[in-house]
């Protein structure tokens, strides 16, 4: 029984972290760099419970999908066209994020930081031998697969990895640079608002004007962990998601919080997260034109 809960806890709490880190995965390949993902998982969360409460479920997910496909392109328009700090952009995001999500739950449910979401509105799970399973686990899955296939197998993908590494000479080949760029920070955007959505209308159900809590820092460091690589990021999901899942069941345990505070308990993820990166950041490499702007001589 515990087994079982901590595997699902595992599974659920991979979600946000592998899917937002996936579509960064991708984006860094093409050259550019979004730290701005945990104000995207917060703004997709809001814009998914408004979604949800208007049209249902497949509408929360939708809305929070399409928020964070326009706040990516918005980051890519910035970093891409306008050429302008992608560190400084991203860092916006996550400021924005902070303040329209606080006023826009005091201004759609007239109350202050916290709104819980009708259990009628949760995205229906699937019975399995483990339990109740949410069905964004198997689609965190595939979309790892899918992303990639799409960077090592497909035309587009070897542009993109090509604008990643030599933007120049892959301008002149014919690639278009900036649309190869854009693409990257829009498909990151809108993989980071559909792990929103989950963290609001389905795992946590609830709006909060922290929900995300760091994870969109952890994915970060879960796509330094993955070296690019979807698959690892799916790893790297389920260790930084098993601690989380940990932290969080161990919190509610009355006995375990008498001998050692919850607080410290919830400080697992993001211990381990150091430890992990600490550990990997000196063997990651990534593209040569990372985070740089590309100008056409």
């Amino acid at each position: 029984m515990l087994f079982s809960s901590l595997l699902l806890g595992a599974l659920h709490a991979m979600v946000p972290l592998t899917m937002t880190a996936t579509g960064e995965i991708l984006s860094e390949r093409a050259g550019v760099v979004n730290i701005g993902l945990e104000g995207i998982l917060l703004l997709s969360a809001f814009g998914a419970v408004v979604g949800a409460e208007a049209g249902g479920p497949l509408a929360g997910l939708v809305v929070g999908l399409g928020v964070g496909a326009i706040l990516g392109l918005i980051h890519g328009v910035i970093a891409v066209y306008f050429r302008g700090d992608q560190i400084i952009s991203g860092v916006g995001i996550n400021i924005l994020a902070l303040g329209l999500v606080a006023i826009g739950i005091v201004w759609q449910w007239g109350v202050a930081g916290f709104h819980q979401v009708d259990r009628a509105l949760r995205i229906p799970h699937l019975v399995t031998p483990l339990g109740s399973m949410s069905p964004m686990v198997i689609v965190t899955v595939l979309l790892a697969a899918l992303t990639y296939y799409l960077i090592h197998h497909t035309n587009l993908g070897l542009q993109i990895q090509a604008v990643g590494e030599n933007p120049a000479a892959a301008d002149a080949a014919g690639v278009r640079v900036e649309r190869v760029r854009l693409f990257g920070a829009v498909y990151a955007g809108a993989l980071a608002g559909l792990a929103g959505a989950y963290l609001s209308i389905d795992w946590l159900a609830t709006i909060t004007r922290n929900l995300p809590a760091g994870r969109g820092f952890i994915a970060l460091a879960t796509v330094v962990f993955s070296r690019l690589n979807p698959f690892l990021a799916v790893v790297g999901g389920l260790i930084f998601g098993f601690f989380d899942g940990l932290g969080l069941l161990a919190s509610t345990s009355r006995e375990i919080t008498q001998v050692v505070p919850y607080q410290f308990i919830q400080m697992l993820p993001y211990v381990v997260t150091l430890l992990v990166v600490t550990g990997v950041i000196g063997r990651a490499r990534f593209p040569a034109a990372s985070g740089q702007p590309y100008r056409r001589e």
